[in-house]
């Protein structure tokens, strides 16, 4: 009878298939080690896919949040400091028409009206970084102000035809289902600033008028800038007011980017928990795993040398 190997096919197949395995878990330690992830493919996440793609998705979003944001603080700082001149505007022509009634003398009024006026329509026709008019109401291609003179928005038939804009107020998406609206027209800031300009020079053209020549004011000019100052009073106020309201969209929009800021962080520690190695754990199972392979290794170059022969006695001389 032969002396045959311990080992059977069966054991053999189970020892080379525990071999497989142990080579198989080493390559992808090595491959986590190597690419500082811990798969490559969504499928490699197992049952943790879906929420990690719901976590990338979720980033994905505030990242176009926060970009639109930014662009959104930009312009509303701009208008911060445009609002701000608008209201100086009104200080001053409000400075001018006390001045000619303080003093008794209107005649450089006008020249300073003329000069009002074109500061404030340089402001009101004013654009943005990408090109389009920022108090245009949605009329991105069209100049705000119609007029472009002071005597051009006197002729007009009213002070609301000097404006081309459009009613459209710019908004920002700043998380899931909260926006906020940040945009304003050149109507809405400036009506009152531009009525108030558009009595004066109306005035000044009429049959009582002609302030270049009033080095001596007349009654009805007294009278009339008297009331003047009044009106310019609640533009001003009115303008900062505006003012006032800018700043606290500015101020919801960076509480939105520090949100957006938080959030970012929050959703990449997240996928990064299920994404990255861990390089302290991967290196522990990397050491592991390589055991493992060297035991599997020895088993099964051990085991095909094996016979009865190792097990049997052996006869004395």
């Amino acid at each position: 009878m032969s002396i045959d190997r311990v080992a059977t096919s069966a054991q053999t197949g189970y020892f080379l298939s525990q071999l497989q395995n142990a080579g198989s878990a080493l390559d992808k330690v090595q491959e986590q080690i190597a690419s500082g992830k811990n798969a490559n493919t969504y499928a490699g996440f197992g049952d943790k896919t879906q929420l990690l793609t719901a976590t990338l998705s979720a980033n994905a979003r505030n990242a176009a949040y926060t970009g639109a944001t930014k662009f959104a603080v930009t312009q509303v700082d701009l208008q911060d400091t445009q609002l701000t001149g608008l209201s100086s505007l009104a200080a001053t022509l409000k400075k001018a028409v006390s001045d000619a009634v303080a003093n008794n003398d209107a005649t450089g009024l006008m020249t300073q009206a003329q000069s009002i006026f074109d500061q404030a329509s340089a402001i009101l026709n004013s654009k943005d970084a990408n090109g389009d008019y920022i108090y245009g109401g949605g009329k991105t291609d069209v100049a705000p102000m119609a007029v472009g003179t002071l005597a051009a928005l006197q002729a007009a038939p009213s002070t609301a035809s000097a404006f081309a804009n459009g009613n459209l107020k710019k908004s920002v998406q700043v998380a899931d289902g909260v926006s906020v609206t940040y945009g304003v027209t050149a109507s809405d800031v400036a009506t009152g600033l531009m009525q108030a300009l558009k009595d004066i020079a109306a005035f000044d053209a009429g049959g009582s008028g002609n302030f270049n020549a009033a080095a001596s004011l007349s009654s009805a000019q007294n009278t009339f800038l008297t009331g003047a100052i009044a009106q310019i009073t609640t533009v001003n106020v009115n303008l900062n007011a505006t003012t006032a309201a800018n700043g606290y969209i500015s101020n919801r929009l960076t509480d939105a980017q520090t949100q957006q800021l938080s959030m970012d962080t929050l959703y990449k520690g997240f996928a990064s928990n299920i994404q990255d190695t861990n390089m302290a754990d991967a290196a522990t199972q990397l050491s592991l795993n390589q055991t493992q392979l060297e035991a599997a290794l020895q088993v099964t170059a051990g085991l095909h040398q094996l016979s009865l022969l190792n097990y049997l006695p052996i006869g004395g001389g």
